[in-house]
């Protein structure tokens, strides 16, 4: 394979010339460090295997887009080809554009040490080894197999990181100038500020949520900080083999009745509105969201909680309202209701270009024209 060629293209989309990660993302062949990966389909998620076609896995390593690389708790390498995994992904390769922003989010430059979060595939350790070079690189992942294939495939390119298989919440492995995390967390744990060095910086994204957030170590030892007006979202961090089950069960009740209400808004896609989604994610995390269609067009959407809340809301079709069924401790389709107005009212809602404020032992606020929320 002309590998060579496919990484020049890829840069061109992932970054810029005058970029310092352009000649990282031109120099490093990902598809050595994607050997097989997930697609999805009608019953589950089919292994491919890219030495069998390297057509097709240049074409996949080199695109910008993020390739799954475990599902449940199956890792790609040792999926059987022909059958399919059913599950939720575990761990990706993602798209090179979002790894380059979230590293450079982190501000990296010669002589930091950096503490890479969730090596996956290893491309984000490679861009780093890249730029730091590998005595500044110790990259972290919960899973066992992932931290040895990684490892194995980024010495084959040429690099050699600190590979630690690790809890991210857990006691860092040392102290850090910066830590930038490829996957989400719901808060940040105080073991991330006595790993920060002083003066050093945190990236990482909020669970359930499109917000990036960044915050420089401050003399406290908490940090303090800001939500970018740029956007991402990530898997969540896991501490076992697999994510808990689907909320399958709230959703069988959600088929009830319940309290029955009208919204004055349509049925939407929540997880495409990454304001709406966002701050309904703050106000209540931990929301399973679910869109489907009717027998007759109608556009319908559920949110269920671990709590047992539960909403399902239906768009006729050429209505512009929806009839909500509410369930549960809590009524779900009220927050995103009361959300929504905000919206209108004001243009725009708070989540992005928040202050973040973190105390040393990891309250996180994010607090912006008079609005505050505490993860």
């Amino acid at each position: 394979m002309d590998w060579k060629l496919h990484a020049a293209a890829l840069a061109a989309l992932a970054t810029h010339p005058l970029s310092p990660w352009w000649a990282p993302v031109t120099d490093i062949p990902r598809h050595v460090l994607v050997p097989r990966w997930f697609t999805p389909g009608a019953n589950g998620w089919s292994a491919v295997d890219g030495p069998a076609d390297e057509g097709a896995w240049a074409a996949a390593a080199y695109a910008d887009t993020t390739l799954v690389t475990r599902v449940g708790p199956v890792h790609a390498d040792q999926a059987v080809s022909g059958q399919s995994v059913t599950g939720l992904p575990t761990s990706s390769s993602t798209l090179p554009s979002l790894v380059v922003s979230m590293l450079e989010h982190g501000r990296l430059g010669p002589g930091l040490r950096l503490l890479d979060v969730a090596t996956g595939s290893g491309y984000s350790a490679a861009l780093a080894c890249h730029r730091l070079g590998d005595d500044m690189v110790t990259t972290l992942d919960v899973d066992a197999y992932l931290s040895k294939a990684a490892a194995e495939r980024l010495e084959r390119i040429g690099y050699r990181p600190d590979v630690v298989t690790a809890d991210a919440t857990a006691e860092l492995p040392g102290v850090f100038d910066r830590i930038v995390s490829m996957v989400s967390m719901p808060r940040i744990p105080v073991s991330w500020l006595r790993g920060l060095a002083p003066q050093g910086r945190l990236v990482t994204t909020i669970t359930g949520t499109g917000l990036i957030l960044t915050a420089d170590k401050s003399p406290d030892g908490g940090a303090t900080g800001r939500i970018e007006w740029d956007r991402a979202s990530f898997m969540a961090t896991r501490t076992g083999a697999d994510y808990p089950p689907q909320l399958d069960d709230v959703f069988a009740a959600s088929a009830e009745d319940g309290e029955v209400g009208l919204s004055p808004f349509p049925v939407l896609d929540v997880m495409r509105a990454w304001e709406l989604w966002s701050m309904l994610s703050l106000m209540a995390p931990g929301i399973e969201h679910r869109t489907g269609t009717d027998e007759h067009g109608g556009r319908l959407a559920w949110m269920l909680h671990p709590d047992g809340s539960w909403a399902r809301a239906r768009t006729a079709p050429g209505e512009n309202t929806a009839t909500v069924h509410q369930g549960g401790p809590r009524r779900l389709y009220d927050l995103l209701d009361e959300i929504r107005w905000r919206w209108l009212e004001h243009g725009e809602l708070p989540v992005y270009g928040a202050q973040v404020t973190i105390s040393p032992d990891g309250e996180t606020t994010l607090s912006r024209g008079g609005w505050t929320a505490t993860l």
